[in-house]
């Protein structure tokens, strides 16, 4: 009697040892069997190769018209009151040679309206206007494209998604009745990998994307205010 007890709690507990085993195994197996992220990118397809290629050209052209961006809304220190006293001492000329000096949409804008100083105040403000819509048609190059990119990198996931996903159906459909759930899982997470890199790429864009026009609406806005106080400079020695 005692030695059957005794014999029971010997194999319950060589069971208990051999399940803490088995559950030390499994649990050491997840980190074993974990992908990298470029592991996860390669299990992506083909739809992966257009959306890194998106994302290489998304954080250019971010990077690019930043400093583009960036240089054209610095302004040199008292140049519109250099070129007031330029004006108001009758010299053009120094006023036009500080504006070829200065390499800057401000400047630019500006020489426009000194050359034309002499004709109507309306033509001056004309030509300064279109000075300054060009400047900013420069400003905004390119952007349009992280634009495009913002808004095709998450459907080029979803098609690589929807591809993926019909792929993995019609393995199950060709295995038969040998489908297990091994099979099912790893078709619809490789499909989603696509998914997962277009939105990250679109977001990437969609963010940068609304950075840069907030900075061009900042430049469009000192070419506003400069403007305008170049006009009302005009106007100061017939006052």
């Amino acid at each position: 009697m005692i030695s059957g007890i005794l014999l029971q709690i010997t194999q319950q507990t060589t069971a208990i040892s051999d399940s803490l085993a088995q559950a030390a195994t499994a649990a050491s197996e997840p980190s074993e069997m974990k992908l990298s992220i470029w592991e996860l990118a390669l299990k992506g397809g083909w739809v992966m190769i257009p959306i890194a290629l998106m994302s290489v050209i998304a954080i250019y052209i971010f990077i690019e018209r930043y400093i583009v961006i960036s240089r054209a809304s610095s302004e040199e220190h008292n140049f519109m009151n250099n070129i007031r006293d330029f004006i108001h001492n009758g010299r053009i000329d120094s006023a036009l040679s500080l504006c070829r000096n200065n390499q800057s949409p401000i400047a630019r804008m500006i020489e426009k309206g000194l050359i034309r100083i002499g004709k109507p105040l309306n033509d001056i403000n004309a030509a300064i206007e279109n000075v300054g819509k060009l400047e900013v048609a420069k400003l905004e190059k390119t952007m349009a494209t992280l634009a495009t990119i913002a808004g095709a990198a998450p459907m080029l996931g979803f098609l690589g998604t929807v591809i993926g996903m019909v792929q993995a159906f019609y393995d199950m459909s060709m295995a038969g009745n040998n489908i297990d759930i091994a099979m099912l899982s790893s078709g619809i997470y490789q499909a989603m990998i696509t998914t997962i890199a277009g939105l990250i790429v679109g977001i990437i864009g969609y963010i940068a994307y609304n950075v840069l026009v907030a900075r061009v609406e900042k430049v469009v806005f000192v070419l506003e205010a400069r403007a305008t106080e170049f006009m009302d400079l005009l106007h100061e020695p017939a006052s």
